[in-house]
């Protein structure tokens, strides 16, 4: 049954990248043709003509139709960006997470198992949640008198258990943000290739050199080479933020299992 929930929230939660991916460029789209393509841009009126000078809303736009492609991948870094950030914000929880974890530990090395399991039940999140399986299996372990490395055994085992059902919700996205980490600069490169051959190739045709045609033409390429390095910047930083965020919480729940097995030996070496 956990099986089934899990594939088919997994291909729910497709569907919806899916359709985010779409919007983004979409959206992408829209803000290409009808913002930067606005009449108001260039000289006659028309987006046909030439950039007015310093207007670089219709020099983007001249970068041609990778533009909006580029423009959907730098949004697709902020829409991801700021759904990991909910996601993993949540998943630390209510409270600040090192007060909790100093809070928890604390009580499970005095012994207060259920004061911990308190703290987890006010804290809520991933973390809280892995915590309070490993605490209520302390508890279970205990009752049956298990020995030291059994108990060690079991209690490792329900930390990974859980851990393993509140990973996929944090790391989910995160093969996104790494793509679009090498995507966003190959998207750059290509707008900028196929603009300079079409730069040189309207060079050719006219048969003679216009330097401040062909000026024009290179810098309108580049313009999708400086887009795509934004792009594939700010997903770096995206990506090693999150990743950072997302080891600090599963070195927190390994740190607290750790305590709970060196507590629940301590006891069983006092029982002796």
């Amino acid at each position: 049954m956990a099986n089934v929930k899990k594939e088919n929230g997994s291909k729910g939660g497709g569907m919806i990248s899916g359709i985010i991916i779409v919007a983004c460029v979409f959206v992408g789209w829209l803000v290409w043709n009808f913002i930067m393509g606005n009449g108001a841009n260039f000289e006659g009126g028309v987006n046909t003509g030439h950039p007015i000078p310093g207007n670089y809303l219709a020099m983007v736009y001249k970068g041609g139709p990778i533009v909006p492609v580029l423009l959907g991948l730098l949004l697709m870094v902020v829409v991801f960006s700021f759904e990991r950030f909910a996601v993993i914000s949540k998943a630390a929880g209510k409270g600040d997470l090192d007060q909790f974890m100093k809070k928890v530990q604390g009580a499970i090395t005095t012994g207060d198992i259920e004061g911990a399991i308190d703290s987890c039940d006010k804290q809520k999140g991933s973390v809280a949640n892995a915590i309070k399986s490993a605490l209520l299996k302390y508890q279970d372990v205990k009752k049956e008198g298990l020995d030291s490395e059994a108990a060690a055994e079991t209690i490792h085992k329900e930390i990974e258990e859980a851990t393993s059902l509140e990973m996929p919700m944090l790391e989910k996205h995160m093969t996104i943000l790494s793509t679009l980490v090498s995507l966003g600069t190959l998207a750059g490169l290509l707008g900028t290739v196929t603009g300079m051959i079409k730069a040189f190739g309207a060079l050719a045709a006219a048969g003679t050199p216009d330097q401040a045609a062909l000026a024009n033409g290179i810098s309108e390429a580049l313009i999708n080479t400086a887009t795509g390095i934004a792009t594939s910047a700010l997903a770096i930083v995206a990506y090693n933020f999150f990743t950072s965020k997302i080891d600090t919480l599963t070195y927190s729940i390994d740190e607290a299992g750790n305590t709970i097995v060196n507590t629940y030996r301590h006891y069983r070496s006092t029982q002796k």
